[in-house]
């Protein structure tokens, strides 16, 4: 191997043993499990109450058959081999996503609300200056004698 390929080599392995490459391949396998959750909440809770709520509207069978024929279900459409417009599937996916949006918004606000609980207790933190009781100066927490009027702390 030549010292381009040795370079390419070592350059490929410093890139992916970077934190921020794997943080990535983490979150990419985290998401993947987030939306399979997510998309149980739709299909295994929310659309059937949403279905229970308008009278048992089903949108997965919300479909239009574009060889004119009429199908009782997208299932029987497709199993017959014929073309459908599955706006309903599409309805479903729509809801999802901003089901899914929602979750990541209150996610994103509890861990903001964290990290400004962290913010807040760094900013308590002890203090690093003094006033002085004879000329209302600020000086430093460990001074014994105060640099502007020179009087003894």
């Amino acid at each position: 191997m030549g010292d381009k390929t040795k370079s390419f080599v070592n350059e490929f392995r410093e890139f992916i043993t970077k934190g921020n490459v794997m943080d990535m391949a983490v979150g990419v396998i985290i998401g993947g499990a987030f939306q399979k959750i997510i998309t149980s909440l739709v299909d295994d809770i929310i659309m059937p109450l949403i279905s229970a709520l308008t009278g048992g509207i089903d949108f997965s069978n919300w479909f239009v058959s574009l060889d004119g024929s009429h199908y009782t279900t997208l299932a029987a459409a497709q199993e017959a081999g014929a073309a459908t417009l599955n706006y309903g599937v599409f309805i479903t996916v729509v809801i999802n996503f901003i089901l899914m949006a929602f979750v990541i918004f209150l996610l994103v606000k509890v861990m903001n609300g964290m990290r400004n609980k962290v913010v807040k207790q760094k900013e308590a933190a002890p203090a690093t200056t003094k006033e002085c009781p004879f000329c209302k100066t600020e000086i430093h927490i460990d001074a014994k004698r105060c640099p502007n009027c020179t009087s003894e702390l």
